[in-house]
Order: structure tokens, then C-alpha cells, then sequence
């Protein structure tokens, strides 16, 4: 099977950490067209769009968005689950690292879909209203002047002006992180119970993390191998199963069909993605060799998309056309008028609209194909065959 794509001409690189400056270039409040007409497919449960405000946070948001409809398909009663006590966690144990390894690791405000569920695992979940983040005075998040008093203080810190690291640095970063995002509640009254946020997601939230699986497609590494992404963002160093691009595609499509939404690491600076048109597309005609009038009518209607190879996919990673730009939720399929598929994925950057869905984007197969960097699923919603050559 082939999947149509783009071979890009040029590029430019957008790390997580820099998201708001590509917000600012894709964001708009209604499509100029309506020449797109969509079939619903399938269209599964999800939580109200977020905001991630001005901060590179949206694989917190990607995955708790993942974990939140994870529980609305348990059947469970639908909460506001806390980005910002997993962004608090990440930032501290990402710092430590940082400091082990000498500043050798990339400290920003990026991360990985994974990240949501090492911090459930390993300090647990609390909800939103327990715990905004927002101690610096704005009604949304604004990372800039926290991520770089955090790494000044880091970078001083490896230093070791004193010929040795004192024992106390890791309680003024930490009292750093307290006044710009609140200190961590210890135990909170959630409907009438009391919980520490451990006992929260064990008990109410009842997520647990290694049911999770995350699938990557690179020939870099050797097929159906569980492999580390090799992305900055990474600061974990989190697992992916390595798999060919139609068996991740094969099993997204078939985690969608039995009722599973899928958590998407991708590459949104593509000139085919439009936040205001409300489609991601990657036309057969490299943008930079479009007529005026041609990019004009890029978002029109539906237009033929290249083919792609595992190889051109590859390519594209390894020349840094694809790179770790945003994390989002795809929650299901629709179909344009010419029976072409593509994936409805929720956004967080907040219910900016397009005459499809507030806050919403529908990605072609095509872009999905050839732009993800990882997919995340309950493992039992892998295909059989699969599960079985990766051993799970």
C-alpha cells in the first residue's frame, strides 16, 4: 500500500518549545472557502477543546486530551484532568537530568506524548481546578520568562563555580517552579473523597499507563523493535515500537474503527496545514513551485496528493523536513466529496473556528502518512497481527 504525500522542496524546523510563533502563523477565525464537503465516518467522545495558551506544552495536552477520552470510552464520568501538575513534574525531573548530564539534553518546554503517562505512573494525576498552574498572573499559560529563569538557573548550576554541586540546588529550582506554577497539592477533596493525587488516578481516574503503546515507522531502526524516538523533545528517552508505515497506519485506522482515540506526535509547519481552512494537505505541486493564483486555491477543494513511499517518509525525517513540531488528538474519520479520507484531530490551541469544527482540524491520510512521528493506543487496540510480531 501507498499513502500520497509531498516531497518538500524547502522546510523550516519548529520544536515544541516554539509553538507560538507557528500559532501565529496558522491561526485565523473562519475559512475563506467552503469548497470542502465532509462525511462523518466515525467521530468519537472527546473533552472540550483547550488552550495551551503561549507555552510549548501540547504533548501534555495531546495526551491528557488521549487520557480523558481513554476514561469517557471506560465509561467513566468526564473531568478536567491537570496538564500543568504533569508540565510541573516534567520540568523538575527533566532539570535533574539535565544537570546529570552535564547540559548534554535539550531543556525547553517541549516534551513527548509519553510524558503524560510516566507522570501518572509515577506521581499520579490531579484535576484541573486543583491545579491551574497560573501563579504569574495571567489567565493563560506564558512559558517564556519561566523556561529561561529555569535554565539560567541550570546552566549556573553546571558550572560548579564551587568545584562541586551543592546539595541544595534542587530545592531553589524547585522553589522556582512553586512560584510560577503552585506548589503541588499533596491531598485535595475531589466529590466528597478525600485523594492524594497518587490515589487519584489509581483509584478515580483508573488509568493505567503500561496498558499504553506508542508506534513509530522509521527505517533507521529495525522493524517491530521497541526503539527510543530520536527527536530533542525526548527528554525521557520514551519507547516506541517500530513498525512499517502500513501497520502504524493499518493500526491507527483500526484503533479508530474499534472505538479508541489515538494520541499524534507530528509535523505541523507544512505550508498544506491551515488551522483557518480546518485541513491538513499536502498538494502533488511543491508550494514553492506554485503559480500565485495556484496557492491561492490550495484550500479550495479537494486536490490530488502525491504517493509516498516508506522511503520518502524516511527522507523527509532524515533531512529534518519532518520534525517534532506539535502533539494533538485524533478522534476520528470523515470522507470529502471525493471519497478521500482524512482524520478529525483535536487541536489545543483553543476553539479558534473553521466552517468544520472549533478547534478542530481535519488531516488528510496522506499528511498523517508522511508528517507523524509517533501514534499512542491502548494496546488492546492494536490489530491482532501486530500485536503478534511485536510480542505483546
Amino acid at each position: 500500500m501507498k499513502y500520497r504525500v509531498l516531497a518538500l522542496s524547502a522546510f523550516f524546523s519548529v520544536g515544541l518549545s516554539a509553538q507560538d510563533d507557528l500559532i501565529n502563523k496558522v491561526k485565523g477565525n473562519g475559512s475563506d472557502t467552503a469548497g470542502y464537503q465532509f462525511t462523518t465516518v466515525i467521530d468519537l467522545e472527546a473533552t472540550p477543546v483547550k488552550n495551551q495558551g503561549r507555552s510549548g506544552t501540547c504533548w501534555s495536552y495531546a495526551t491528557t486530551g488521549f487520557v480523558e477520552s481513554e476514561m469517557l470510552r471506560m465509561g467513566k464520568e468526564p473531568v478536567d484532568i491537570s496538564e500543568m501538575f504533569t508540565v510541573r513534574h516534567v520540568y523538575s525531573d527533566k532539570g535533574e537530568k539535565y544537570v546529570r548530564l552535564h547540559g548534554h539534553l535539550n531543556f525547553a518546554q517541549g516534551g513527548a506524548l509519553p510524558d503524560v503517562m510516566y507522570v501518572i505512573k509515577k506521581y499520579g494525576a490531579v484535576p484541573q481546578e486543583l491545579y491551574e498552574g497560573l501563579e504569574y498572573g495571567t489567565d493563560i499559560n506564558n512559558h517564556g520568562e519561566l523556561e529561561g529563569v529555569l535554565k539560567a538557573q541550570l546552566d549556573h548550576i553546571i558550572k560548579s563555580e564551587n568545584g562541586k554541586i551543592t546539595p541544595v540546588w534542587k530545592e531553589g529550582f524547585e522553589s522556582t517552579l512553586d512560584a510560577y506554577l503552585g506548589e503541588l497539592p499533596e491531598t485535595f477533596k475531589w466529590e466528597g473523597k478525600t485523594y492524594t493525587p497518587r490515589s487519584f488516578a489509581d483509584e478515580y481516574m483508573e488509568i493505567n499507563p503500561d496498558d499504553y503503546v506508542q508506534l513509530t515507522s522509521f527505517t533507521h531502526h529495525e522493524m517491530n523493535e521497541e526503539v527510543m524516538i530520536q527527536v530533542p523533545d525526548n527528554w525521557a528517552w520514551g519507547k516506541a515500537y517500530n513498525v512499517s508505515l502500513n501497520d502504524m497506519m493499518g493500526a491507527l485506522d483500526g484503533a479508530l474503527e474499534e472505538g479508541y482515540t489515538v494520541a499524534w506526535a507530528t509535523d505541523v509547519s507544512e505550508k498544506g496545514f491551515s488551522l483557518r481552512n480546518g485541513v491538513a494537505i499536502v498538494p502533488a505541486k511543491d508550494y514553492y513551485d506554485m503559480t500565485a493564483a495556484e496557492r491561492k486555491s490550495m484550500f479550495d477543494g479537494p486536490k490530488e496528493e502525491m504517493e509516498i513511499t516508506q522511503e520518502l517518509r524516511q527522507e523527509a525525517y532524515d533531512n529534518y523536513e519532518t520534525t517534532d513540531d506539535h502533539g494533538m488528538l485524533i478522534t476520528g474519520i470523515v470522507k470529502d466529496q471525493d471519497g478521500n479520507k482524512y482524520y478529525i484531530v483535536k487541536n489545543s490551541w483553543g476553539e479558534r473556528g473553521n466552517d468544520f469544527r472549533a478547534g478542530y482540524i481535519n488531516a488528510s491520510e496522506a499528511f498523517v502518512a508522511y508528517k507523524s512521528i509517533s501514534i499512542m493506543m491502548h494496546k488492546d487496540a492494536l490489530p491482532k497481527a501486530l500485536r503478534k510480531k511485536l510480542g505483546l
